[in-house]
C-alpha cells in the first residue's frame, strides 16, 4: 500500500507538498490531485523515474508525457522559444487547466516527448500539484494516475485500486474540481491547434489566438 499523504488539524498542507516532493526528489513516484484528474507524478529530469510511469500505466512508449511546473518561468529550461500566441496563452489561462505545447530543449528526455521534439507544459491551477513542482524545484509529470485505456481516477480510492501497489505515496485532497480533462493547445506553431479539447472550450481560446 501506498503511504496516504493527507491534510488535516496537524498535518498541514505545506508539510503535506514537502512530504510528496520528498518522494518525488528520491526518484519515487506518487499520485497528485489537479483542478482536473489525479496524476500521476515523477520528476521528469530522472530518466529511470519516467520509465516507472510507462511500466505503471502500462503506457505506449510513442504516448508523449506532458509536465506541470511551478512557475511559468521554469518553461525556459524545457523549451527553445515561446511564440506570441504560446506567450497569451500563459498570460491568460495560467494557473490552470490548459497544457500548451512548445518545441523542446535537446535537454528534455524523449521519453517526454515520443520523439515529436515538442514537450506539453502547465502551470496548475491546484495549489497542491504546483507546489509540489515548486518544492522539488523540477518538473512533474502530469500523465493521469490511472491503467492505459482506464477512466480517470477523481479520488485517492479510485487511484488505489487501479495502481496503489505499484507507487509510493498518494496525496489525498478528496475528489478533485473538473470532471474533464485539461484543453491541450499546440502553440509551437501558427494558428494554434486544438489537440485535445478539455476544460477551457475552443469559444474562449479563439479570444485570444488564431486556431486551426
Amino acid at each position: 500500500m501506498p503511504q496516504i499523504l493527507k491534510a488535516g488539524a496537524e498535518y498541514s498542507k505545506e508539510n503535506l507538498i514537502r512530504d510528496a516532493a520528498a518522494f518525488v526528489s528520491r526518484g519515487g513516484v506518487i499520485a497528485y490531485p489537479t483542478e482536473t484528474f489525479y496524476g500521476l507524478g515523477a520528476d521528469a529530469t530522472n530518466e529511470q523515474a519516467v520509465g516507472r510511469i510507462f511500466e505503471i500505466k502500462g503506457r505506449n512508449f510513442h504516448n508523449p508525457v506532458s509536465v506541470i511546473i511551478g512557475h511559468a518561468q521554469d518553461i525556459y529550461p524545457l523549451v527553445r522559444n515561446v511564440t506570441d500566441s504560446a506567450r497569451k496563452l500563459m498570460d491568460e489561462f495560467w494557473p490552470g487547466p490548459l497544457t500548451i505545447i512548445f518545441e523542446a530543449s535537446e535537454t528534455v528526455s524523449p521519453l517526454l516527448t515520443a520523439n515529436t521534439g515538442k514537450i506539453g507544459i502547465r502551470l496548475s491551477g491546484n495549489d497542491i500539484a504546483r507546489g509540489i513542482a515548486e518544492k522539488t524545484g523540477k518538473p512533474l509529470t502530469a500523465t493521469s494516475a490511472n491503467l492505459s485505456g482506464t477512466p480517470e481516477c477523481e479520488d485517492a480510492d479510485q487511484v488505489i485500486r487501479q495502481i496503489g501497489d505499484q507507487i509510493e505515496a498518494i496525496v489525498d485532497s478528496g475528489k478533485t474540481e473538473s470532471r474533464i480533462g485539461s484543453t491541450i493547445l499546440d502553440a509551437s506553431c501558427e494558428p494554434v491547434q486544438i489537440i485535445r479539447p478539455g476544460v477551457i472550450a475552443r469559444e474562449i481560446v479563439q479570444n485570444y489566438v488564431n486556431l486551426v
